[in-house]
């Protein structure tokens, strides 16, 4: 059984997907890639197929609707040449900004637009594409099993499915039953994805018989999470707790190393300084692993206040 770490748009960079394999991950995706952005020559798009060296297994996730689209991003990411483990095509996100594009989650009623647009990847890469989706538009309009046929029959390699309708976003139980009977029904591998977050949700899962379970915002504040699992359900000791001082300043490390590595790689570029992408991560991302540590709200505002990177290790040392 594989514990993969979900796509999440602004958070699945490669210092939190670094954090994740230190924290026993066995797969990664990218952030959400804009096939059309790729295909205009949007420079900082292309900063979302950077990775750094000490990550494992990573596929890029891309979303669109056009063929043309997709079949150019195939080649851009192709062409970086064995930095990625698969090509995966998102056909499930709910984010309003995507959608209205005809992509993500309005692909969910459209299995025959999805297999054209699998095809067109799949005849432009040689990494092999997958699908992430999920069951349907909403409890009713169960369109996952056409989603997985749609999927074999343009040659794709695996399907990972979040087991909650579009109309559900992230909340409730996850449909585990009809997981289930997609794992039955189809000939590809399965990923289940949905509200796992410790060892009773990943053996639920996994008792659905998918090959492998994904989870996203567990491991936001808790990049171990993955360890922990695998620990409770082998019956082994759970590995060294770091503390969330530990955690915040090994990933605040890993973001001014990605800066360095961007700035290196896009010398005619502009992406944002080191002292910057600091503060944002700072302000979007790493104030989480105080989350319910004693002090931790008075933490947290002064890290939100945080203007540079001196004010961010000044804070962090008087912890």
């Amino acid at each position: 059984m594989k514990f993969v770490l979900a796509p999440i748009a602004d958070f699945t960079d490669p210092p939190f997907r670094t954090m994740c394999f230190r924290g026993g991950a066995d797969g990664a995706y990218t952030e959400m890639v804009s096939a059309a952005a790729l295909r205009h020559g949007h420079e900082a798009t292309r900063f979302l197929l950077e990775k750094n060296a000490g990550e494992g297994p990573v596929a890029c996730q891309i979303f669109g609707s056009d063929e043309l689209d997709v079949a150019f991003a195939a080649r851009a990411v192709d062409a970086v040449g064995g930095r990625f483990c698969a090509l995966n095509l998102n056909a499930g996100c709910p984010m309003k900004k995507i959608v209205r594009t005809g992509a993500g989650a309005s692909l969910v009623s459209k299995p025959e637009k999805v297999e054209k647009l699998l095809r067109a990847m799949k005849e432009n890469t040689s990494l092999p594409v997958t699908l992430k989706t999920r069951l349907g538009t909403h409890p009713g309009e169960t369109t996952v099993f056409e989603l997985a046929g749609a999927a074999e029959a343009a040659g794709a390699a695996e399907i990972a499915v979040h087991a909650r309708f579009v109309s559900e976003m992230h909340s409730g139980a996850p449909h585990l039953d009809i997981l289930r009977d997609l794992v039955s029904r189809t000939r590809l591998p399965v990923t289940g994805n949905g509200g796992v977050a410790d060892r009773r949700g990943a053996a639920d899962m996994a008792a659905t018989g998918v090959d492998g379970v994904m989870i996203a915002r567990a491991a936001l504040a808790r990049p171990h999470v993955f360890a922990e699992i695998k620990a409770a359900l082998s019956g082994a000791a759970a590995p060294p707790e770091k503390s969330p001082k530990e955690l915040f300043s090994e990933h605040l490390a890993l973001v001014l190393e990605y800066a360095d590595s961007l700035a290196a790689a896009f010398p005619h570029a502009r992406p944002l300084p080191r002292g910057k992408l600091a503060v944002l991560k700072t302000r979007t991302h790493l104030f989480r692993y105080f989350s319910g540590v004693p002090g931790a709200a008075a933490v947290r505002k002064r890290l939100m206040s945080a203007d540079t990177t001196d004010e961010i290790f000044d804070i962090i040392s008087t912890i």
